[in-house]
Order: C-alpha cells, then sequence, then structure tokens
C-alpha cells in the first residue's frame, strides 16, 4: 500500500511539473494561483492518503493562497 502511495504521489509532482511548464504567457498572479493550486492538490493527496475530497479541498485552499501572494 505505501509502494502505491509513493508512486502516486510521484506521478502527481511529475503531473505538476509538466502543466506549470504551461504557465509562460500567464501573469504573474496566475502563475502564483496555479502554483499554489498544484501545491495545495499534493498537499491535500498527502495529508488524506489520496481522498479526491482532500486533493481538490487542498487545491482550492492552495489556490487561493497563491492568488493572495501575488497581489503584493
Amino acid at each position: 500500500m505505501k509502494t502505491n502511495h509513493k508512486l502516486s504521489v510521484g506521478a502527481m509532482t511529475l503531473l505538476m511539473a509538466i502543466s506549470l511548464s504551461a504557465c509562460d504567457g500567464m501573469s504573474r498572479r496566475g502563475q502564483n494561483t496555479a502554483i499554489g493550486a498544484g501545491i495545495g492538490a499534493v498537499g491535500g493527496a498527502v495529508l488524506t492518503n489520496g481522498s479526491a475530497l482532500g486533493t481538490v479541498g487542498g487545491a482550492a485552499v492552495g489556490g487561493v493562497i497563491g492568488n493572495q501572494a501575488g497581489k503584493r
């Protein structure tokens, strides 16, 4: 079970890294929002053992934090 969990976290991290390459044409605030959502999704998945609700909730919270951090 732990191997499955580590594999899924690794796959999500790789997917996040690939998707962030599309942020080139975005504003800095948009980039911060996308990065925050990605990190929040991974964190939510890890903290809730891969629960879909935890992943989505983490992405939402991370996106809001990234958006607010981009205001400066």
